[in-house]
């Protein structure tokens, strides 16, 4: 059995199962500030997130894209503080936004959460807190203690009244972690340095005092050792003090640096949990500071922790990610403290303190000490404080009852009850026993004040001891009994608090019993209703509504329905019918509102729709109408019902439906009910078809009916048909304006059939003709009607009233007609000028009368008119007439040129040239000028234009005439020109088409010929570019016969086509030296050449470029005499890359001398040294080095290295200390000691390991063991060096390494881990040792791999037991019984395997190796075991008996196949007793096939259970034949009685007949008596003569026969004499009339019922008739709303 515990532990989660990485779990990552939420930050890629978990809901885990140093969560709430630098910021993250913003001035170096409502920040000087209520900034607290300068602050507390505040920081001083806290009081504003490493406040009650303490509890270790201390800071006045308390903290041997790092007290028992860096807990008592338990939770450090409010225990995260709990485990804690800690006194404490469990015999033994010595205070203190009540019992009160009252003294049962009331509550038989003399007293205020104080524990025998109902209601409801509640509830008059009570106590008393008797009150109508309100139903409606009716309260019985229907459910239709009829035959207006509103759908209503129109509401009726013949008998009254409604309701019908109605309504009377139809026809035009409804109009001839429907929808309508006919319907109504309206504004009609109605309808007036044909573009037809019907002045009314800008139509319709002039040319001056002049005159100039408006034309000039069209007309007529027209043309600034050169260009190219060139219209011009041969013109023009676009055009390739045109440019028109534009813009044109000859032509003669550009400067660079360009012959002799050009632009050019003579030469002409030795160089590619012009020029710049030139040529040397001669030593980084390429160190010695002359770069030092390095000049590299200098020597010692020149290498770094670099350096020279003594200065991981690696070569083993030591500690490392090992075959050397190593500080899990592996490859016996010692340190998975190549089983099994892999131990021990089984062992590990498949492979391996012991093993597996798989195995393989006794263990699971295996055991072992039990106890089998089974058994006995099983599945009749053929003849009696079948019953008799056996027969009349019938039985006996057998039978049957004569002749006496007091019955005292209907004269409903116009309501087929007497008044009728009651 494990050892009893005091705490539970409990792994929650894997933080990196949730996707965490686990580089991201740490103190600087991680947050928990309560147990409710982790905050991790991590960077996934490039992106920084913060994840949020929510330990309640670990499945959806919150990820945020967030740049933060620090996230914090509050401890009960999502709100996010985070902190990016000095800037503070507090999110919602539920309801995303921020709430809160600060910037500090100082950084924050911890912070947390102290509350759910405070932030504290800790800074390097101070402590501030910061609330999250309000725009407040952080408020400092008090300033840092120098005892905590230069500590990493790791924990900030508080207690509850934020009183005391605690900073805890620790540091690293002297090889030990010191724990340094500062302890400071807001009220008195002073702080205190204390030396500790853990801290936390708690607030306790001590006994005998009336206020809470506040404890500062703390754990430090110092040097001498550990402590716990609990001490009281601000005591209470009224507190006697608390003690101060401590206690030593014990650390185990093998952790020897440990020490506390978090603390959480549990509120529930007032424990502490003390957590050490180690992962150990240690848990202590406040009251006592006593240790409890102490234990190691984890192997990682535990570097977060948090109060675990579920359990009132601590909960934190390692550093591998888990989250793990403990917590105090209430049933064994106190056992564990009596027995494990041996402290009997502290159990008896906690389990009083804490109302524990675990000392009850204790408890019990001290009260029966005291009582027996007649201490009874104490005896009754014990009973009250004992836990879980166990001593306050009903036989406690009766020994105190049972004791002598002592003179001067209390009886002893009232000290008893005494202190109980003083420590708590009473239980249900101390009240009782208590309330007995009060109430007998009479002293009811004293249970009251007890009542009130919660003193008692109220129970229903409380409420009966003679208290009044108030009191009563009190205690019920204290006691929960609700029938007694309801009860009281009705006395008192309470009804509304019945049903809410019920409700909240899930109890259903009789409601309509309740509401029979609430009805009498006017808390009728509102208790009905709660009995259903928030769409609960507490009873049965339709007897709440008879239980209404029966009292006739009509009124109220609405309003109940009214809500109770409010949900309209089809299952309540027949309810709204009931309330609407009953509404309808008394309160019409209540009915009328009802509908109205709409509240209900599922009612019947065609039944509703007739009475409707009984009672004269004709709306509600053609509502509720879905027939058509009722609905147009109702619908023709439209006087009667409201036409907004009508219109409506015509929406809900069909379209045939509705144009029927609206037959019907016109044929009825269409006056009156016109103007219906027409807002019905308007709103459903579209529904009902436009044309259906036109056609309906005009077939009752109504164009009145038809015109005003027509123009409700003309204005929207789109449909040309409904246009004209409106067009036709206004005419014939006269209504000429709408048709001069439509006219105008309407598009949708068809023209040409609306000109054509026109015209036949002779109108009186014709504008609406007029508009037509305006509109349309039919003036024509409309000049040519008007012209010849004589309605010449409507052609005048349409041109200047109308439409003036139709005058150029109107005139070409009447010169086509013949008109005369004077007529149009009056019509034209009377327009004035309200028209197109263009298309004026293009209607002249197609009949060629242009001439008719010269007169017209000369009069608009002279009135000062500049309008294009004018001018051009006048301009047409004066070219025709040939009367100056170039003049006109030249001088006239306001005709179009386009349009009169167009006009010119058959006529008069040149006049068309003018017109073009007054215009600028180049393409036109162009076009006339080559067409024409206007060449000279078009040059001039040109020149003269200065468009480079317009020259493109012309010096294209593809323009014919180019030529021409270019001999007109040079021969006449560029001559003519002393504008410099215009030869720069020709220029640019030549050069733009790649003319080059040509052009250079031109320059030829601009330039070399005498003329004013002759020193032009660009000239004489585009005439020399040209012949670069066109023709390099002639290059050389415009550089010689010109001066005034662009030398260095003009050289580069040449250079750049590759005339590199002509290049020299303009630089060596303009003295440009070093661009012609450039030349010689890059281009020529001469350096004989460039030497001699270097040496003629002698300058440095050119022996610089020489320089350079040689170098790139690899002429190192040369190159260098020529850096020399020109003391240029800037290319030196060129220099030095070329010498090292080409090994010339010798010759870069001299160079970088020179440079370092000139420069101190740290470059040219650098490579100096390494030239002397290759020349292997050490003397003058010593001497470098002691002098000043700005050299690499690093980066030169290096290379050094790498070249293997160790020994200048060992120079260098020696004298820079790096002892990293020296000591590898050693190793290639083979000086490992110095090597070592090097490493150790470096203290570097990669000079540890290749001095290691080397001295390893080297076999210096003790040296390797030194720098191994040092390489060991880093887990990166270990593997390589492993590998190093091994490989080299040193394994015992690799071994003693590990070994001392494990004793180092920094020993780690991989250390562990690789030794257990050496050992398992080289060392087996020490495997299990090693393991036992530290298998929490292994890589368990990696050690497992190891155990299982090396055939280590017991190790195997072990490590998979300590690794939870009980699924792969249990298969070890299976595959590997003779190494590795143990029976315990086996057991333990089988309970806990996830594959439950390995519990068949377990019973098979004990099959086959423990078949004795299968049965307890069996035993083990039962809580997990599929009990009809492992039947039908042992089955399958014939070994049910072996199994019997675990088989018998769990039949009581009543398992089907276990029934059933168990019975086939029982079969085969003839245990029929055995059988019947089973069959008796557990019924999951197969009754029918166990009987048949048992039907053919040889014993007899189990084929009596056949029939028992027969009898039990109800086949009486074979049951009864099996027990006939077994001669059962009891058993065949029993079965035949328990089947109650006649027909079975009298088989038996026949067959006992036929037998003979007539005892049985007789016996058998007895047991099946109330089956047979006696007829049938007089019948056998007769037959077979033994009238004696039957004769007891029949006496019997003649007996019951006779009582039951006897009780029908008393019945009917007493139902003759019932009827004759019937008769004489008083008459009803109520009423005095004969009995009425109850919906027809309730009370308070009125007598008047809505009539029809001209309809007697009462004379209506099937209306009631109501006689209501005379002193009924229906008042409520008179003040009642039309829509409903007062109360609705």
């Amino acid at each position: 059995m494990s050892q009893m515990l005091p705490i539970k532990f409990q792994e929650h989660f894997q933080l990196t199962s949730l996707g965490i990485n686990q580089t991201s779990i740490g103190f600087n990552t991680l947050t928990m500030e309560s147990d409710k939420f982790i905050c991790v930050r991590e960077k996934i890629g490039e992106q920084s997130q913060v994840v949020i978990i929510d330990l309640s809901d670990t499945n959806n885990v919150i990820r945020r894209s967030i740049s933060a140093d620090s996230t914090i969560m509050n401890p009960s709430y999502k709100v996010m503080a985070l902190k990016a630098g000095k800037t503070l910021q507090i999110f919602n993250i539920e309801m995303k936004s921020k709430m809160k913003g600060h910037n500090l001035v100082e950084d924050v170096t911890f912070w947390c959460w102290i509350n759910n409502k405070t932030v504290a920040l800790v800074t390097d000087q101070s402590v501030y807190h910061w609330s999250i209520d309000g725009d407040s900034p952080p408020q400092k607290q008090f300033d840092r203690h120098a005892s905590l300068a230069g500590c990493q602050i790791i924990n900030y507390r508080t207690d509850v009244k934020l009183k005391w505040l605690m900073l805890i920081g620790i540091s690293a001083q002297t090889g030990r972690v010191v724990g340094a806290m500062q302890l400071y009081s807001v009220d008195k504003k002073i702080s205190q340095p204390i030396e500790g490493h853990a801290a936390a406040f708690s607030q306790f009650t001590m006994e005998g005092n009336s206020e809470e303490s506040t404890l500062f509890c703390f754990a430090v270790r110092t040097v001498s050792g550990g402590k716990f201390h609990v001490i009281e800071v601000g005591q209470p006045q009224a507190n006697q003090p608390f003690p101060k308390k401590s206690h030593e903290i014990y650390f185990p041997a093998e952790a020897p640096q440990d020490f506390p790092v978090a603390m959480q007290i549990s509120p529930t028992h007032h424990m502490a949990f003390v957590i050490t860096k180690y992962g150990y807990i240690h848990i202590y008592d406040l009251e006592t500071a006593s240790s409890i338990y102490l234990n190691r939770i984890s192997s990682d450090t535990i570097f977060v922790t948090a109060l675990h409010e579920a359990s009132g225990g601590i909960i934190g995260v390692n550093r591998k990610g888990q989250v793990l709990s403990v917590c105090i485990d209430d049933d064994n804690l106190v056992p564990y403290v009596s027995n494990t800690v041996q402290n009997p006194e502290l159990a008896l404490r906690l389990a009083q303190r804490c109302n524990l469990s675990g000392a009850d015999d204790l408890f019990i033994k001290q009260f029966n000490t005291l009582f027996a010595q007649g201490k009874f205070s104490e005896a009754a203190k014990v009973a009250a404080t004992a836990p879980k009540g166990i001593l306050r019992t009903p036989a406690t009160i009766q020994k105190f009852q049972s004791c002598p009252t002592q003179p001067n003294q209390n009886s002893p049962l009232l000290q008893y009850f005494g202190i109980l009331l003083d420590q708590g509550q009473l239980n249900k038989y101390e009240a009782l026993e208590l309330c007995r003399p009060v109430l007998q007293q009479g002293r009811k205020q004293l249970l009251e004040k007890w009542l009130k104080e919660n003193k008692l524990e109220c129970s229903e025998e409380l409420g009966v001891k003679g208290l009044d109902s108030t009191l009563a209601l009190s205690v019920y409801l204290r006691a929960n009994v609700p029938n007694k509640v309801i009860q009281c509830f009705a006395e008192t008059g309470q009804f509304q608090k019945i049903v809410l009570y019920a409700k909240k106590v899930n109890y259903t008393p009789d409601w309509i019993f309740l509401l029979r008797a609430v009805l009498r009150s006017d808390q009728g109508g509102q208790f009905a209703q709660m009995l259903f309100q928030d769409g609960e139903s507490m009873a049965d409606i339709n007897q709440v509504v008879d239980a209404f009716m029966e009292l006739n309260l009509v009124q109220q019985c609405t309003a109940f329905l009214l809500e109770a229907l409010k949900n309209d459910k089809p299952e309540e239709g027949g309810l709204q019918t009931r309330l609407l009829e009953m509404n309808l035959m008394s309160a019409p207006p209540v009915a009328d509102a009802i509908l109205g509103n709409k509240m209900f759908t599922n009612y019947d209503r065609a039944h509703i729709a007739q009475l409707c129109e009984k009672v004269g509401l004709l709306q509600r009726a053609l509502e509720h109408y879905t027939d058509l013949y009722d609905i147009k008998r109702a619908v023709v009254h439209t006087h009667l019902l409201n036409p907004e409604w009508l219109v409506t309701y015509f929406g809900s019908l069909s379209v045939d439906d509705s144009l029927e109605c609206i037959k019907a309504m016109l044929f009825a009377n269409i006056r009156q009910n016109l103007q219906v139809c027409i807002q019905i026809a308007s709103k459903y035009h579209e529904q009902l078809g436009t044309q259906s409804l036109i056609e309906i109009f005009e077939s009752f001839k109504s164009f009145e009916g038809l015109f005003y429907f027509l123009g409700s929808i003309v204005n929207f309508s789109q449909d040309e048909d409904v246009h004209f006919k409106y067009i036709q319907a206004a005419c014939k109504t006269g209504q000429i304006k709408e048709v001069e309206r439509i006219c105008r504004e309407s598009s949708h009609y068809n023209a040409e059939k609306v000109k054509t109605f026109l015209k036949e309808a002779k109108l009186t007036d014709q504008l609406p003709l007029i508009i037509v044909c305006d509109r349309f573009n039919f003036v024509h037809d409309l000049v040519l009607y008007l012209y010849r019907n004589n309605l010449q002045k409507y052609i005048e009314i349409y041109v200047q009233k109308v439409n003036p800008s139709r005058l150029p139509v109107v005139v070409g319709g009447l010169l086509d007609v013949d008109c005369s002039e004077d007529v149009i040319k009056n019509l034209i001056i009377v327009v004035k000028g309200q028209f197109v002049t263009d298309e004026l005159v293009e209607e002249v100039e197609k009949r060629n009368r242009l001439k008719l408006l010269l007169p017209w034309l000369e009069t608009r000039v002279h009135e000062g008119v500049d309008e294009p069209a004018t001018h051009n007309a006048l301009a047409k007529i004066y070219i025709d007439s040939n009367n100056n027209a170039e003049r006109f043309l030249r001088e006239n600034a306001f005709y179009d040129s386009r349009t009169v050169g167009k006009y010119c260009e058959r006529r008069n190219p040149h006049l068309a040239f003018v017109a073009y060139e007054r215009g600028q219209c180049d393409k036109e011009l162009l076009a006339v000028c080559n067409e024409n041969s206007l060449f000279k013109s078009e040059a001039r023009y040109l020149i003269r234009r200065k468009d480079e676009n317009l020259w493109a055009v012309v010096l294209s390739e593809t323009n014919p005439y180019r030529r021409q045109l270019i001999d007109q440019v040079v021969q006449t028109a560029l001559a003519e020109t002393s504008d410099p534009d215009d030869i720069t813009v020709t220029v640019k044109a030549f050069m733009s088409a790649d003319l080059p000859n040509e052009l250079i032509e031109l320059l030829e003669k601009i330039v070399l010929e005498n003329s004013a550009f002759n020193d032009h400067k660009n000239l004489q660079n585009l005439l020399i570019l040209t012949a670069i360009k066109a023709d390099k012959t002639k290059v050389m002799e415009y550089i010689n016969r010109l001066d005034n050009y662009d030398a260095p632009d003009i050289a580069n050019i040449a250079i750049g086509g590759e005339l590199y003579e002509e290049a020299f030469a303009i630089f060596k002409k303009f003295d440009v030296n070093t661009s012609a030795i450039s030349v010689l160089i890059d281009n020529v590619r001469n350096l004989d050449r460039a030497y001699e012009f270097a040496e003629r020029c002698n300058e440095p710049a050119v022996w610089s470029q020489l320089a350079a030139a040689q170098l790139r040529e690899f002429l190192v040397k040369e190159a260098i005499d020529s850096y020399i001669k020109a003391e240029d030593p800037t290319n030196y980084l060129m220099v030095i890359q070329t010498a090292n390429n080409v090994n010339q160190f010798e010759e870069l010695v001299k160079f970088l001398n020179m440079a370092r002359r000139k420069a101190r770069e740290p470059v040219i030092e650098t490579e100096l040294i390494f030239a002397y390095a290759k020349t292997s000049r050490l003397a003058e590299l010593e001497e470098f080095l002691a002098t000043p200098n700005h050299a690499q020597i690093q980066q030169v010692g290096d290379r050094c290295y790498e070249e293997n020149m160790y020994e200048a290498a060992k120079l260098l770094f020696n004298n820079i200390s790096n002892f990293a670099r020296l000591a590898s350096t050693l190793v290639h020279l083979g000086e490992y000691q110095a090597a070592v003594d090097s490493a150790r200065k470096a203290n570097s991981t990669r000079s540890w390991k290749e001095v290691c690696f080397a001295c390893i070569d080297g076999q210096e083993f003790r040296l390797a063991q030194m720098c191994g030591l040092h390489i060991v500690v880093h887990a990166d490392e270990l593997e390589e060096l492993i590998y190093y090992y091994q490989d080299r075959g040193f394994f015992e050397q690799l071994i003693s390494l590990l070994e001392a190593a494990l004793g180092l500080e920094r020993a780690h899990m991989g250390m562990f881990t690789e030794l257990a592996i050496l050992y398992s490859k080289f060392k087996p016996t020490k495997m299990r040792e090693h393991l036992e010692l530290f298998w929490s340190r292994v890589n368990i998975p990696k050690v497992l791999r190891a155990a299982d190549e090396a055939n280590l089983w017991p190790e195997l099994v072990f490590l998979y037991d300590k690794y939870e892999e009980f699924d792969n131990a249990i298969l070890t021990m299976i595959n590997h019984p003779s190494a590795s089984y143990k029976e315990s062992l086996f057991k333990d590990i089988i309970t806990k395997v996830a594959n439950i498949e390995l519990y068949y492979k377990a019973i098979q391996f004990y099959l086959d190796f423990k078949p004795l012991m299968l049965n307890d093993l069996l035993l083990v597996l039962t809580p997990r075991l599929d009990h009809t798989r492992a039947v039908s195995f042992f089955r399958k393989i014939n070994q049910l008996p072996l199994v019997m006794n675990y088989l018998k263990c769990v039949q009581n699971h009543n398992n089907k196949a276990i029934n059933e295996a168990i019975n086939e055991v029982l079969i085969i072992e003839e245990d029929y007793n055995g059988l019947r039990t089973s069959i008796d106890s557990y019924d999951n089998y197969d009754n029918i096939q166990l009987a048949q089974q048992l039907e053919k058994h040889p014993l007899v006995e189990f084929r009596r259970l056949s029939a028992y099983l027969y009898k039990g599945n109800n086949r009486w009749k074979q049951s009864v034949e099996l027990c006939k053929k077994d001669m059962l003849f009891k058993d065949a009696m029993q079965y035949a009685c328990e089947s109650r079948n006649t027909e079975i019953a009298e088989e038996l008799l026949a067959w006992f007949l036929e037998e003979k056996n007539y005892e049985c027969f007789a016996s058998c009349l007895f047991s099946c008596y109330d089956l047979l019938r006696p007829d049938v039985i007089l019948e056998l006996a007769w037959r077979h003569k033994i009238m004696d057998y039957a004769m007891p039978f029949f006496i019997q049957v003649l007996r019951e026969y006779t009582e039951k004569v006897d009780r029908l002749e008393s019945a009917e006496a007493i139902r003759k004499e019932a009827d004759q007091e019937k008769e004489h019955e008083q008459q009803p005292l109520v009423f005095d009339t004969p009995s009425q209907l109850m919906l027809t004269s309730g009370p308070g409903y009125g007598n008047v019922m809505p009539q029809m116009p001209g309809v007697n309501p009462m004379s209506m087929p099937g209306a009631p008739t109501r006689n209501f007497p005379p002193n009924m008044n229906p008042a409520y009728m008179n003040s009642m709303p039309i829509s409903g009651y007062g109360s609705m």
